[in-house]
């Protein structure tokens, strides 16, 4: 039996979760800084880094790396 003033927190994830949610928040936010800039300081004049190899291939793959992971995050089950 429970006493009244006793609350139980139940988590909906477990913590290894959650290490993984952060993980994969945090590769996501590092794929958009690495898409970020390219741009030119005149608009008259355009800037080929728009087009560079890590803004193009690398960033987007790193983003969807880290979309990968934290949807792993979300469907690990836990060990209870």
């Amino acid at each position: 039996m429970m006493k009244n003033n006793e609350q139980t927190t139940d988590f909906l994830f477990d913590k290894v979760n959650y290490k993984f949610l952060l993980i994969g928040i945090a590769v996501i936010a590092v794929g958009f800084i690495l898409m970020a800039g390219g741009g030119s300081d005149d608009p008259k004049v355009f800037n080929e880094d728009v087009f560079s190899f890590m803004r193009i291939r690398i960033a987007p793959t790193t983003v969807l790396i880290g979309f990968g992971i934290t949807i792993y995050s979300i469907f690990k089950k836990s060990a209870k």
